[in-house]
């Protein structure tokens, strides 16, 4: 694996992120081992871009970012390459069904999120409030058009239920991915991680038999699956374990489990955990 890999991918949440939603600083000392070594690092997560950007600067050194699950690529010097909206007929459309007011309904917008409600369990999620959350009544809005759809609640089978109507209303309009049990992410049928990579490794000259990727989430699936070697997080859902049963399952986020299979099975010279 050492001579074929040349491209590490990684998620955020769950994935490269402890529990406190931060880099450890181990795992910033892999990553940063990998540049020295000049693979090429991608870092393909459902955050917003403005959420995203400050976190990846903590690893020290520039990269891929893409964003809100594909709809946006932005280059190590951080221009914007790729960008794909929702329509705002479509969203108004979903918003249309009359979801039920029990579940957080977020819009991302370019430079803030938009939901009906105050969520404290989704502002945690930021450890610097860098994209900012807007409460608003959407029957007001005139303008639905976003990056993507999000929907969170603390029953899962909630969320199915909605999963399923907004499907029946429109079957070909929308990708959609659980990136967390509790998390329902919409986004235009174009877009998925995976598509935003195949871009990126082909500006870079590289291929998906040339990668190695980590996720942890539904959101991670096809990402998981075009690469030559896929890593589910210990820490993921036991029903996505069991669907992508063929894929090697690594220890917890928490644990440090990407920096540790990295530094163990990629790096030329392993990382110790002691730094």
């Amino acid at each position: 694996m050492k001579d074929k890999i040349k491209v590490v991918i990684s998620d955020l949440d769950g994935t490269l992120l402890n529990k406190e939603h931060k880099i450890s600083e181990y795992t910033k000392t892999v990553f940063r081992e990998l540049h020295d070594q000049n693979y090429l690092i991608i870092v393909a997560t459902g955050r917003h871009h403005l959420d995203a950007m400050p976190i990846v600067e903590g690893l020290g050194f520039p990269l891929y970012l893409v964003t809100s699950n594909g709809a946006r690529i932005h280059s190590p010097k951080k221009e914007l390459l790729f960008s794909f909206d929702i329509d705002s007929d479509a969203i108004k459309s979903v918003l249309d069904l009359g979801i039920d007011s029990e579940i957080t309904t977020v819009l991302f917008r370019e430079n803030v999120w938009q939901t009906n409600r105050h969520n404290e369990s989704l502002n945690s999620f930021q450890t610097e409030l860098n994209y900012l959350p807007e409460v608003v009544d959407f029957s007001t809005v005139a303008d639905f058009s976003s990056i993507k759809m999000f929907f969170t609640h603390d029953r899962h089978s909630k969320l199915i239920e909605l999963r399923d109507q907004i499907l029946k209303k429109h079957p070909d309009l929308f990708s959609h991915a659980f990136s967390l049990p509790l998390c329902l992410e919409f986004m235009d049928k174009s877009v998925d991680k995976s598509v935003a990579i195949a871009k990126i490794l082909e500006i870079e000259n590289f291929n998906f038999e040339q990668a190695i990727s980590f996720g942890d989430g539904y959101n991670d699936e096809k990402m998981l699956n075009a690469t030559a070697k896929g890593l589910l997080m210990g820490n993921s859902p036991e029903s996505l374990k069991n669907k992508l049963f063929n894929l090697e399952v690594i220890s917890m986020n928490y644990e440090d489990g990407v920096a540790k299979y990295l530094s163990e099975k990629v790096l030329c010279d392993g990382v110790s955990t002691v730094i």
